[in-house]
């Protein structure tokens, strides 16, 4: 879609109070899965201290960009297996959370190399390897292959009994439903700030909803309509847990063995998510329609990502990665101002110190983000689709090369080495690659 705001607009062409919403917005977006990851390793990991991390890591990659990169760093999801080797062997809390921020620095150093080597040899040779028939099938990958997990939201509330959503799934899926129609509805026919702010506006339907089934659900005692959880403000924190402030205990602990556990665990993992990041910034670019391969510089935003992600750890033990949820954002309300981006940024890290608001957005139920991440999963599906339009499909040696991309991809196609998986992404990209290297000299038909 056209861009209503640029990557250059500023705060005063959108208005302060707008751009409080624009920012409120992408938090949303990207809230869910940023605070999902540590709730997954457990380990009494701090969500709030990741939203902390996710905040200040965008920070220093927008510094590395010269702010010319709109897209917002929250927890990866890559790693999630590396942070669980940090805590593996029965090693103590504090030397769990040391190996978190020497994972991080692992893989920000594998960046740091590839920035190097990219700043030398330039990026005509990815532009060679990954043309837009591979990259196009490839971003479309990565909308679809985190299709499922918006689906299977949508049956779930936030209320656990033995680990088990309590809400009925058809109860769970009105709500989303109804969170999807009011995103769509908002950003079609909405007029001015309306169709800038879909998600807010379906959020807050879908919230609607599921609080006045959750409150009936209370007041009959029907644990079939208790679709959120409002007992976590009873248990709400109003200053993170910082990684590091735990980690510092475990200094005297750690050896050899144990820091070449955590690197054998990070740093392949790092390789394999440079792939996405190439993926994820062809998208992006393609979007607002400036290559930022070339400007900034891929040097810059692996850079970026890196460092950023490094320092992001050293808050909330979570290394951080450029988020599809905060691309589609991005193209469905189009407002690609790296301003947004940065205000979002200093809300990230203001909110996790305001507990009961952080508490709010805990407490959005997963079927309520399973409405809105059909839309933002969808729009990154359909950008990379729209990369290969312009490709004749009608030429086998093409439609070999979207094929077996689509098809690994969906299938989810990875493949494990000890503790190191290579993603379905990853994987499709590289059979993608080695398709089109096989082929592409062909002549057409």
């Amino acid at each position: 879609m056209k861009l209503v705001y640029d990557v250059d607009a500023k705060v005063k062409d959108m208005g302060f109070l707008n751009t409080l919403v624009f920012a409120l917005q992408q938090l949303l977006a990207i809230m869910a899965a940023t605070i999902a990851v540590p709730a997954i390793i457990g380990n009494n990991m701090s969500p709030t201290a990741a939203l902390f991390g996710a905040g200040v890591g965008t920070l220093v990659y927008l510094l590395f960009t010269r702010f010319k990169s709109p897209v917002f760093l929250g927890s990866s999801f890559a790693f999630i297996g590396s942070m669980f080797a940090a805590f593996a062997g029965g090693v103590s809390m504090a030397v769990g959370y040391l190996g978190l921020i020497l994972g991080a620095a692992f893989a920000g150093l594998v960046y740091v190399v590839l920035a190097i080597c990219v700043k030398f040899v330039g990026v005509g040779w990815i532009n060679k390897l990954m043309p837009p028939v591979v990259i196009g099938p490839t971003v479309a990958i990565i909308g679809l292959s985190l299709s499922g997990n918006a689906v299977g939201d949508l049956s779930k509330g936030s209320v656990l009994a033995e680990g088990v959503p309590t809400a009925s799934p058809y109860v769970a899926l009105i709500c989303g439903l109804a969170t999807l129609f009011v995103t769509i509805i908002a950003s079609v026919y909405g007029k001015k700030m309306v169709k800038l702010i879909p998600f807010i506006m379906g959020i807050l339907a879908g919230y609607a909803v599921a609080a006045i089934f959750t409150v009936i659900g209370t007041a009959t005692n029907n644990a079939a309509l208790m679709v959120i959880d409002f007992a976590k403000f009873e248990a709400m924190k109003w200053i993170p847990d910082f990684t590091f402030l735990t980690a510092i205990g475990g200094v005297a602990e750690i050896d050899a063995a144990y820091i070449g556990t955590v690197a054998v665990a990070y740093i392949p993992v790092a390789f394999v998510v440079f792939a996405e990041h190439i993926a994820d910034h062809k998208n992006l670019s393609s979007i607002i329609e400036k290559d930022l391969l070339t400007e900034p510089g891929l040097h810059r935003t692996l850079l970026g990502d890196g460092i950023g992600s490094f320092a992001g750890s050293i808050f909330g033990g979570c290394p951080n990665t450029t988020y599809g949820e905060s691309v589609g954002c991005v193209a469905i309300s189009g407002n690609a101002s790296v301003a947004t981006i940065v205000t979002t940024a200093i809300m990230a890290i203001v909110i996790s110190f305001f507990g009961p608001f952080a508490t709010f957005l805990s407490t959005i139920p997963s079927c309520v983000m399973g409405g809105i991440c059909i839309a933002l999963y969808g729009f990154i599906a359909v950008s990379g689709l729209k990369m290969i339009q312009g490709i004749d499909l009608n030429q086998n040696k093409n439609l070999f090369v979207v094929s077996v991309i689509l098809i690994a991809g969906v299938g989810g196609l990875a493949v494990s080495f000890g503790k190191v998986t290579i993603t379905s992404i990853a994987c499709a990209l590289i059979l993608g690659i080695i398709t089109n290297t096989i082929v592409g000299k062909a002549k057409e038909d």
